[in-house]
Parts: C-alpha cells; structure tokens; sequence
C-alpha cells in the first residue's frame, strides 16, 4: 500500500466560491477515496488521471472515516461538492447506504454536487436523492467521434442527453462538463467543438462547465504532449468558446480551469495568463460578455497565427513548440 495514502482520510478538502440560487457563497470541495472508477479498469478515458486517487479495499467504515474527517472541516458551507475518482452513484464506490448517510450528513446545505457516468443514473436512484442535489455529468462533447475517439469515455452523447432529461424530470439539476481540446484536435476545431457541445448540452443543462484539458500524469494524453505532439489549449480559445455562446444559451455558461497558466493547464504567453483567467471567473460568475474583455496582448496574434499555421499544415501538434525549438537550434 502507499505509505502516504490512507484509506480513512480524503484525497483532498477544501474551500472556494460558487453559485447557488443565482448567488454567490462559499463552497466545501471534498474528494473522495473510493475503490476506483470502474471504467478506468476497462482501460479508462485519455485525459483522466485520477485513478491516482483511488485505492484497493476500501470499506464502508474508510468512508465513514473520510466523512467524519470532512464534518471537521464543515463550517455550514450553503454549497458541498462530492467528488471520487469515478462516479458517486456507481456502488463499487460509494455502497447505496453509504451514498444515503454521506447525503443525509450534509441535508441542510443548501446545494449538493456530485458526479456520475449516465450507466448509473435511472428513476429508481433518482427517487433516493434529495431536492438539493446536483448531478454532474461529463459530457466532454456532443460529437460522437470525438467522444468515442479522442476521449474514449465509453458512452454516447445520447446517452448522457437521456440522463440529463431524467434527472430534471426528477426536479434535480444538471452541471454538465465539457471537455476543451481533447486529443487530436486543432485549437480552432476544439473551440468549434466547445460551442456545438455547449448548444447541444443547454436543452438539459442548469449550468455548462468548460474544462480546459489538464495534462495529468501517467495518461495517454500526457504521453503525446511529451513528445511534442500536443499543447494544451490556449486561454484565448476558452474566452473565445465562451464570448461565442454568451447570450445564446440559458445554462450558466462558467469554467474554473484546474492547472491554468502552467504549462500543463491552459496557458496563454505567461505574461497575460493572470489576467486573462480573471477574466474567464469574473464571466463566470455574473454572465456578463464584458467581463471577458482583457488587455490586449501580442501573444494573441500568436494565437491566431498558431491557428492558422494548423490548417495550412493539417496537424494538431504543438506548431508553436515546434518553431521555438527551431528557433533556438538555430541560435
């Protein structure tokens, strides 16, 4: 066993700022150890490394012990998220009773979120959920090659459609995921992924949630990146996703980027990354287009350029790492 895992402890706890009934509060963030998503054992989707998060043999008293870990660190928080590595009504990770005690712990928050792959989510679970809770689905996208290709996530658009219909047929809400720049794709053909996901999740949708890609350790997307062969997407593709669809959807539209301004999260020059992700979460919470507006910086020329270079060369490697590399060989 891993030394510095312990089973009765969290993964991680800690607090943020979200939304609920139309304002802003203060949030509880848990993630869960459970015994692992079991799509990931079926060889899992390219971009998701939090297989690093689970553990073999996890009891109902290891979660238990989580829980009574986390109740600690509860201060009333009107929002809790409830994360594992996989999905919260799978029961190889979360039992039925054990998904009851955990829901009823945290009954008088105002808002629960967790998350789930379609194949467990049916009118019979949904009648076991209370009214405060919010099911996250990881849609990624709506176009079903890039779903079964890029992603591998093991499902179909459809499929996650249906159970977003069911969900707020049960009086529940939906924050549907989407995945920005997943394997293979160019910036530009991502961002015109991003919007036809965006339009196609707001039929069932409460809130969208764009995820720029985080290169995670020992992943096939990580593999690729390493040798040159992709780069996460820039900060100006996401405010471009998001300025595109603003005013034409009735979800939130939102994104809270894990790993940006690295080399690894979505990144623009480094010079004008702050700003432009400030901007990203001042959109995100009040849905006003102007609060995408950022200072002007050259990189985004680059950008474009980067775009452009894309199509004429028909590839979705890292042009720009490539040229810099030439660049300095030739110093």
């Amino acid at each position: 066993m891993d030394r510095k895992k312990v089973p009765s402890q969290p993964e991680a706890i800690w607090k943020e700022k979200d939304m609920s009934s139309g304002r802003t509060v203060d949030a509880m963030v848990i993630i869960l150890r459970t015994n692992g998503c079991s799509w990931a054992r079926k060889g899992g989707c390219t971009m998701c490394g939090y297989a690093s998060a689970s553990m073999s043999g996890i009891t109902a008293g290891d979660l238990m012990g989580q829980l009574d870990h986390a109740v600690k660190i509860y201060r009333n928080e009107p929002f809790v998220k409830i994360y594992t590595s996989g999905s919260f009504l799978d029961e190889n990770e979360i039992p039925a009773d054990m998904r009851k005690a955990i829901l009823d712990i945290f009954r008088d928050a105002e808002r629960i979120l967790f998350e789930s792959r379609p194949e467990y989510i049916n009118e019979d679970v949904l009648r076991t959920l209370p009214k405060n809770v919010s099911i996250a689905l990881g849609i990624e996208s709506s176009d079903h090659d890039v779903l079964a290709k890029s992603i591998k996530k093991g499902f179909t658009p459809e499929d996650s459609r249906n159970a977003g219909i069911m969900i707020r047929k049960a009086g529940l809400k939906v924050r549907a995921y989407l995945l920005l720049k997943p394997l293979y794709l160019s910036e530009r053909d991502a961002i015109e992924d991003a919007i036809s996901s965006i339009m196609f999740a707001d039929e069932f949708s409460d809130e969208i949630s764009i995820n720029p890609v985080n290169v995670q350790k020992f992943t096939p997307i990580e593999r690729v990146w390493k040798k040159g062969d992709y780069r996460p997407p820039w900060i100006w593709s996401l405010i471009e996703a998001m300025r595109r669809c603003a005013g034409k959807v009735n979800a939130r539209l939102m994104s809270s980027p894990s790993g940006g301004g690295t080399q690894r999260g979505v990144h623009n020059c480094g010079g004008c990354d702050r700003k432009a992700l400030d901007a990203v979460e001042r959109f995100s919470f009040s849905q006003n287009i102007k609060d995408l507006d950022t200072d002007a910086c050259r990189c985004r020329d680059t950008w474009l350029e980067v775009m452009r270079s894309e199509v004429l060369l028909g590839t979705s490697s890292d042009v720009q790492r490539a040229i810099d590399n030439d660049l300095a060989i030739g110093k």
